[in-house]
């Protein structure tokens, strides 16, 4: 198991995969990009909550509780926020809302030590978060959908730490990026969903939801 996981990593930090990727992260974007233009018809009112819940994002992703030493924090639900997305309209608007708070994020505090690293670590992790939106018209999808968001997360930037920040082909290393990764993402998914779960938060978050299908959003 160990020798194949280190070809999968030459393979990855050779010319070949480094194009195998590109491709990869480019058909990730353009089905993003076909998803944005799908939903051309998103309201004005629509893009105000997107965008509402993206700037509460951002503003809680300047609190952090657990600060890792090369990047990643817990912060107060700022992930819950950006997840919110997804829940009121769906995973095209989710994703699309996702990959763009990646790019905040990546603007605010970049850790970066590949191209291939930064589009792991910042869009398309961050653009895990809009699956949510699979799951905004089903029982519980609130939670559903924010666990799976996180998880899809959680695994791009554990891909991220196994090929380009661990040291390169060593024994263990990918479970010492699921360490280290997991260190910072559980607790702050475990707070949020405390969180969520208390009667009146539960309450007003689909109070919201259901505003938001009335209108036709």
């Amino acid at each position: 198991m160990e020798d194949f996981m280190r070809e999968v990593q030459t393979f990855m930090r050779s010319d070949l995969g480094q194009f195998v990727a590109f491709v990869l992260a480019a058909g990730f974007f353009l089905i993003v990009v076909g998803l944005l233009f799908k939903r051309t018809n998103m309201s004005v009112r629509a893009m105000t909550y997107a965008g509402l819940c993206l700037s509460i994002a951002f503003i809680l992703s300047n609190f952090r509780i657990i600060q890792m030493g090369y990047g990643g924090s817990s912060t107060p639900m700022s992930m819950f926020f950006v997840t919110l997305v997804g829940f009121f309209f769906g995973p095209a608007i989710g994703i699309v809302s996702g990959v763009a708070y990646g790019f905040l994020q990546l603007v605010q505090r970049a850790s970066i030590i590949h191209p291939m690293q930064l589009l792991l670590d910042y869009p398309m992790a961050f653009g895990m978060l809009g699956l949510s939106g699979f799951f905004w018209k089903i029982k519980g999808g609130l939670y559903i959908g924010f666990v799976v968001a996180v998880i899809g997360r959680w695994l791009i930037h554990t891909i991220a730490g196994w090929l380009y920040w661990i040291g390169f082909a060593t024994p263990g290393s990918l479970w010492a990026s699921i360490v280290y990764n997991s260190t910072y993402i559980i607790p702050e998914m475990v707070l949020t969903l405390v969180i969520i779960a208390i009667p009146p938060v539960r309450n007003a978050l689909n109070h919201v939801k259901r505003r938001i299908a009335e209108d036709g959003l």
